[in-house]
């Protein structure tokens, strides 16, 4: 008897970049529990059958899907299997950073975060909740405005100017709160102010009710490349009992542009080809 596919929702090809369809696919064909057709998987993506033979004979040819000897169908190919092992070291080798996430998070009673500027906007690579009821849960990968939350001015700050500029003149600056400020002149008084005294804050600026405290990650040439922030609802973390974590979170940071290797391809002597003006 014929085992039905895997049970996973038909997705529209039609809402599918080529792109986001390749990648469909070899999700598809990972999380199966058994080997899949091109019409199997034909049918779980909605695609035309046609469209679906191109896109798994390249994968085949590339190493990324291989047909299994025993049916028509296909597995993971080598590739995509190597690709699957690199994931899990990388998420080995965050396992340090993490680890101090949580210890902060644990001194502070808050949560923790660690992002950087992706794209034009914040985005929260690694994080560790408080284990308080009722708080902000924004997931790993999730992007918010740089230009009023207090990593992402952190990281504008520490950005060459020309950059900052640009990035500022080709930002929507809404203002979420009244507290956002939207002043680009304004905004570079305050990212002056964060080099002087090292650290960024976000007093209701992104969200109502919410304050946030950053510093800056270095990396092994010891340019900013990323925030440690800790956040809190207003009622529970005073901009001046934020301001108390700033020891803890900087202590945080150093432990973790530590714990990165410098790159062999790196040249100790090469400076940034940008400076602040």
């Amino acid at each position: 008897m014929k085992s039905e596919p895997p049970s996973v929702a038909p997705v529209s090809g039609e809402r599918l970049s080529a792109t986001q369809k390749v990648f469909a696919v070899m999700e598809c064909i990972a999380t199966s529990e058994r080997p899949l057709t091109v019409s199997d998987l034909a049918v779980l993506l909605d695609v035309p059958k046609a469209s679906m033979h191109r896109i798994v004979h390249q994968l085949d040819t590339d190493g990324l899907l291989m047909p299994d000897a025993g049916s028509r169908g296909y597995v993971p190919g080598p590739r995509l299997l190597n690709f699957g092992l690199n994931v899990v070291n990388a998420g080995m080798r965050n396992a340090p950073r993490h680890a101090v996430l949580q210890r902060v998070s644990a001194e502070t009673g808050e949560t923790v975060n660690f992002g950087l500027i992706s794209g034009g906007s914040l985005v929260y690579v690694d994080r560790v909740e408080a284990a308080w009821p009722f708080g902000l849960r924004y997931e790993i990968g999730s992007r918010v405005p740089a230009y009023c939350t207090s990593m992402g001015k952190l990281l504008l700050a520490h950005m060459p100017k020309r950059r900052r500029d640009h990035f500022l003149s080709v930002t929507h600056l809404h203002p979420y709160t009244p507290h956002t400020m939207t002043d680009p002149a304004q905004l570079e008084e305050q990212f002056a102010e964060i080099r002087s005294q090292g650290y960024s804050l976000d007093n209701q600026e992104f969200l109502a009710g919410v304050v946030c405290v950053a510093v800056p990650v270095h990396d092994a040439r010891g340019q900013v490349c990323s925030a440690i922030a800790a956040s809190a609802p207003l009622a529970r973390m005073s901009v001046e009992k934020a301001i108390g974590h700033v020891h803890l979170l900087t202590r945080a940071a150093k432990e973790i542009s530590q714990s990165w290797s410098p790159d062999p391809s790196d040249d100790p002597e090469s400076t940034p080809a940008d400076k602040e003006d």
